[in-house]
């Protein structure tokens, strides 16, 4: 990194008139997401929210997208298109999956009848704005480098209460494209950008981005990226608590602030959605800012100037989306994060511009896809016949789980809780369903932990019968396919296949 110090240069402020019909037209804009989302309890349904999108308001506020990416939602009222592709294991043939409707939220059944009895993987994230930025994975037949596409079923979910997937990046999942010539901002021009993340599905390793990179995929010099980081890596040291934090990744860093030093308005982002955005003119300054992805308004985390030796910024113009600007080119991803929607756009977006974002996500109603009926009983493993049990009715943390012929036992009766554990057993005695040592790699043992609130005793009961983990986004799955008394549970990659299937109650 460079030890050069550039002097700070005032932000020059837009004349009065040109900043008073900036805010005129997003005020005007946000008052359509809010009128949207006033009825019967106040929020907005799945049609209602297809009135607008997150590139309207940026092209409300005369920050218009170049790049827009979501397996979720259409990010305009207007787009129909395509969302993304998938491609399943059991004979290579690929379908793209788009909205529901114009605006709409993603078309989830449409890939579940695909995906049906093979496992899927999602190997293209298109581009909504109409400039082509489609985000390929990096690996052979896809973009170029070392890299895989990551799962397409790892976790199900809500919006508005219809079903959508996220895109699942574990270490070695990584997408890119060279928008150098199709409208990302190049050198020192001012962008934007935000994403809608996971706290739960986090790590250190370098490093789960989101915007501007190199084109040759190198680490080319302090201001050759411009990207939102997201995780709990702390280079320079001083970051507060534990993590994950909305850093910018701007090559040879990751900045948490104008400098190297810790800064003092950081803070973690640990819930289940996080919205991300970073703002950077280019020249002088820059802006974090974080928010809940499904209640409330944004914390600014910084806004002031930029590190030195970075000033001004040299933008290539590629997109990364889940790994650092350097990987996938003989380098080892290591970075894990989740990805529901996000965008860039060209020019510096208001406050007000970010505010209305946060309400339109806010409005869209993330939510956890919990399975349908009681939430208390046996867990099922439908391809066995059997149910989830506790060997020998053990209170001893670390047991690990079996299956074995349902009795309707204390050890066999499990709880799905509101924050996505699974409980067995009450009161002082009460233990989790635990992916053992927070492993994320196939054959990772399931067992029983005191509660502890952490990510790796999180689960989500999928729609399709499955149930993955909320960390690893691996699959509950009796060891071999075994149906006898006393087969191991484990995590697995997902298969579609009915030892990966389980019914509560």
């Amino acid at each position: 990194m460079r030890d050069a110090r550039c002097p700070e240069r005032p932000v020059p402020a837009p004349p009065p008139r040109a900043r008073l019909r900036t805010l005129i037209r997003v005020f005007a804009t946000l008052l359509l997401v809010v009128g949207t989302a006033v009825g019967t309890g106040g929020l907005a349904t799945t049609a209602q929210a297809a009135t607008t999108g997150p590139c309207d308001l940026y092209a409300a506020g005369g920050t218009p997208c170049v790049a827009a990416h979501s397996t979720t939602r259409a990010l305009y009222s207007a787009y129909g298109g395509a969302l993304y592709q998938v491609r399943r294991a059991s004979d290579g043939r690929t379908q793209n999956i788009g909205a529901v409707a114009a605006g709409g939220v993603a078309n989830a059944a449409a890939q579940d009848t695909f995906c049906a009895g093979t496992s899927c993987v999602v190997t293209i994230v298109f581009d909504q704005s109409g400039h082509g930025n489609d985000l390929a994975y990096q690996g052979p037949g896809g973009a170029g480098g070392s890299d895989t596409p990551a799962n397409a079923t790892s976790e199900a979910l809500t919006l508005g209460g219809s079903k959508a997937y996220s895109l699942y990046i574990n270490p070695g999942n990584s997408y890119w494209h060279d928008g150098s010539s199709s409208g990302m901002p190049r050198g020192s021009a001012p962008q934007g950008a935000y994403m809608v993340t996971s706290g739960v599905h986090v790590n250190g390793g370098c490093c789960f981005d989101y915007g501007n990179s190199e084109t040759d995929r190198k680490a080319d010099g302090a201001g050759a990226m411009n990207a939102i980081y997201f995780g709990t890596s702390c280079w320079f040291g001083g970051c507060s608590g534990t993590g994950p934090w909305v850093q910018a990744d701007l090559e040879y860093g990751l900045y948490s602030g104008g400098s190297s030093s810790w800064n003092q308005n950081q803070r973690a982002f640990t819930n289940r959605y996080v919205t991300a955005m970073l703002k950077n003119n280019g020249t002088t300054r820059f802006a974090l800012k974080g928010g809940d992805a499904q209640s409330g308004g944004l914390t600014t985390l910084w806004n002031g100037a930029l590190p030195p030796g970075y000033s001004p910024m040299k933008q290539q113009g590629a997109i990364i989306l889940g790994s650092g600007g350097d990987c996938c080119n003989g380098n080892t991803n290591q970075s894990l994060g989740t990805f529901y929607e996000g965008a860039v756009v060209s020019g510096y977006p208001s406050d007000a511009t970010d505010d209305a974002v946060q309400a339109n996500i806010a409005a869209a109603r993330y939510s956890t896809a919990a399975g349908t009926g009681t939430t208390t009983g046996p867990l099922h493993a439908v391809g066995a016949g059997k149910c989830l049990d506790v060997p020998g009715s053990s209170t001893t943390g670390g047991t690990q789980t079996q299956i074995y012929s349902c009795s309707g036992g204390a050890n066999q009766t499990w709880t799905a809780t509101p924050s996505g554990q699974l409980t067995v057993y009450s009161g002082s005695g009460q233990l989790c369903l635990d992916a053992s040592d927070k492993g994320t790699a196939n054959g990772t043992k399931v067992i029983v932990w005191p509660c502890n609130g952490q990510p790796n005793q999180q689960w989500v009961r999928n729609a399709n019968g499955t149930v993955t983990g909320a960390q690893s986004g691996l699959c509950l799955d009796v060891s071999g396919a075994s149906t006898a008394n006393g087969a191991p549970v484990q995590l697995w990659t997902c298969s579609g296949q009915s030892n990966q299937q389980w019914k509560l109650g």
